[in-house]
């Protein structure tokens, strides 16, 4: 972080706001408060339906920050004489003016800790409760690369489109497109189902996902799947 945000460390008193998953293709948003000194936390989310096609483009989701923040501000009991730091995305447009209309001070900038580890596990927690792959997280750089977790969405689409952020461009493109399934036999495995996450063994016969998005795309899934 810059010189700035370094002499607000100085400061007696600092509430850091960050966002986390706004740029995942699955789950909503996570929206967290951190009082820098004593480390107390609380975070919510802007529900799934605010980024449906029809609420995202009139983009209700900033004003769902709006209500969020103060709600976390009472839990963290904020006063007006607090430093806050609040990302510089956009998600945090509106809440600037509530900042400003309600005479808090505050200062944009690039949030990192101790807040940012803390509500990226909090996203990542979030996602794991929907059924994404722990190991996705666990053992990838990028875990939630938007066409690595499409191929997760197309091995059980009618049920995980459910968890799509269905408004953004993104899907309009690449969240309806023509697959072919067929069904083969793999003799040296070393897949792991993307449906039921479990690991599809040697000499096992497969049901086959095929799509072309950023490049052609192969899903392997047990039979049964």
């Amino acid at each position: 972080m810059n010189n700035l945000r370094q002499n607000y460390f100085e400061v007696i008193f600092l509430i850091l706001i960050d966002d986390a998953g706004s740029g995942s293709l699955i789950g909503g948003t996570i929206i967290g408060a951190m009082r820098y000194e004593t480390k107390e936390y609380y975070y919510d989310t802007i529900p799934l339906k605010y980024y449906s096609p029809q609420l995202f483009q009139k983009k209700l989701y900033l004003d769902h920050v709006v209500e969020i923040a103060s709600d976390l501000f009472k839990k963290l009991d904020v006063s007006h004489e607090e430093e806050i730091l609040v990302c510089r995305g956009y998600m945090f447009d509106k809440m600037r003016t509530w900042l400003s209309d309600n005479s808090y001070t505050s200062t944009n900038t690039k949030i990192e800790e101790p807040l940012q580890s803390t509500i990226e596990k909090s996203f990542e927690d979030y996602t794991i409760s929907l059924g994404f792959p722990k190991r996705f997280i666990s053992y990838t750089k990028y875990p939630f690369h938007f066409h690595r977790i499409l191929c997760w969405i197309y091995a059980d689409y009618e049920e995980r489109v459910k968890l799509c952020k269905t408004g953004w461009k993104s899907f309009a493109k690449y969240g309806a497109l023509s697959t072919k399934i067929t069904y083969d036999t793999v003799k040296k495995s070393r897949y792991i189902c993307l449906k039921c996450d479990k690991r599809i063994d040697d000499n096992s016969p497969v049901k086959v996902i095929q799509f072309n998005s950023n490049r052609p795309q192969k899903l392997y899934l047990h039979r049964e799947c």
